[in-house]
């Protein structure tokens, strides 16, 4: 198992910053790549961003890429998100993932995931 906890959502004005953090506790955190997530009212939830266990590798959504930055500390068991040039488009319900080293397959898939946080809420407005 792994426990996954989300914090620094919050409100923000359009062309703001806001930077997400997910904790991990559990099985090895390096056994895993992770990715965020998001889901805004009334739609379907959609990958934001992916990084592999290493950190050498990262994925991130033509939505968010160059404004978006995914980063991981495997001495801390952590993963963060820090969002530049926030448009009010990236309101959502925000959540990180855990996806076992060995799975293949996309990292953009959320099916690909084993274990997600709860999320935490970003709200951007205009």
């Amino acid at each position: 198992q792994v426990q996954l906890v989300e914090s620094g959502g919050g409100l923000v004005q359009a062309g703001g910053s806001l930077r997400l953090s997910c904790a991990a506790s559990g099985r090895t955190f390096s056994s895993y790549a992770m990715g965020w997530f998001r889901q805004a009212p009334g739609k379907e939830r959609e990958f934001v961003a992916a990084i592999s266990w290493s950190g050498a590798i990262t994925y991130y959504a033509g939505s968010v890429k160059g404004r978006f930055t995914i980063s991981r500390g495997n001495a801390k068991n952590t993963v963060a998100l820090q969002m530049n040039s926030l448009k009010p488009e990236d309101t959502a319900v925000y959540s990180c993932a855990a996806r076992p080293n060995s799975r293949g397959g996309s990292y953009s898939g959320s099916r690909g995931y084993d274990y997600w946080g709860q999320g935490t809420q970003v709200t951007v407005s205009s």
